[in-house]
């Protein structure tokens, strides 16, 4: 993402969607909007080059939770989800479809556009081809910093830039358990106050990528009471178990 970066907002409140143009053009962000989800589908079909997101999820025509399930079938760029409802459910749907993080309405200008800074600045090191880390292995699981790739026994596994980052931080840390603050911080850059459902949830898609049995998972694992760890596997242990078909 060279040059100007270009944030979408995809809202039908006018008011709500006017205020955040004039904080995100103040910082030097070229802002686009549209009123509901179709419209936003339109917008990035004609601009490929859109670098975040920020997603109402009551919108007309197509919500907020469907475009950002369209979106997810092709594009990773970070999304942030905006919804007058606070309870959890909401949250947790819309992390759970591939947003990368919810503001509750009413919100600070402020804290959205720190939090737009944070995304941007995790996408462009996720995506970016600066960074250059190595490569990560626990028995089948390849996590690539190189080439920003996640592989399962040979097979692409596709993820968010989020999903990388948890992976890639766990994966380079195979066998140490990391509290979900650690985890927070580590892969958001920034404090963590209430991370808990935003982490379980993002680990939750995680595993459904790429643990045969999510429920019963080989890589990913929950240490009770601290946090999570992935599992260390050697590669002959990783052989021995597929040549037995378990």
């Amino acid at each position: 993402m060279n040059g100007v970066e270009t944030i979408l907002i995809a809202d039908d409140d006018q008011a709500i969607a006017a205020a955040v143009e004039i904080y995100l053009a103040a910082e030097g962000y070229r802002v686009l909007t549209a009123t509901d989800g179709m419209e936003a589908l339109e917008v990035l079909s004609q601009e490929p080059n859109v670098s975040l997101i920020i997603m109402d999820v009551m919108m007309p025509r197509m919500d907020g939770i469907r475009a950002t399930m369209k979106i997810r079938e092709e594009r990773n760029i970070p999304i942030i989800m905006l919804s007058a409802k606070s309870e959890d459910y909401d949250k947790v749907a819309g992390l759970g479809i591939g947003a990368d993080d919810y503001v509750t309405k009413p919100f600070n200008p402020l804290e959205l556009v720190a939090r737009v800074k944070s995304h941007l600045r995790r996408y462009k090191t996720l995506g970016g081809a600066q960074q250059r880390e190595g490569v990560y292995t626990t028995g089948g699981l390849v996590v690539d910093d190189e080439a920003k790739t996640v592989t399962l026994d040979g097979d692409a596994v596709t993820v968010t830039p989020i999903e990388f980052g948890i992976l890639s931080f766990l994966t380079q840390n195979a066998g140490r358990v990391f509290s979900i603050g650690q985890i927070y911080e580590a892969v958001w850059n920034e404090p963590s106050y209430s991370p808990e459902n935003t982490v379980a949830v993002h680990i939750r898609r995680i595993r459904e990528k790429i643990e045969i049995n999510p429920g019963n998972p080989r890589y990913l694992k929950v240490v009770w009471g601290i946090g999570y760890k992935m599992e260390r596997i050697e590669r002959n242990e990783n052989k021995d178990l597929g040549k037995d078909g378990v």
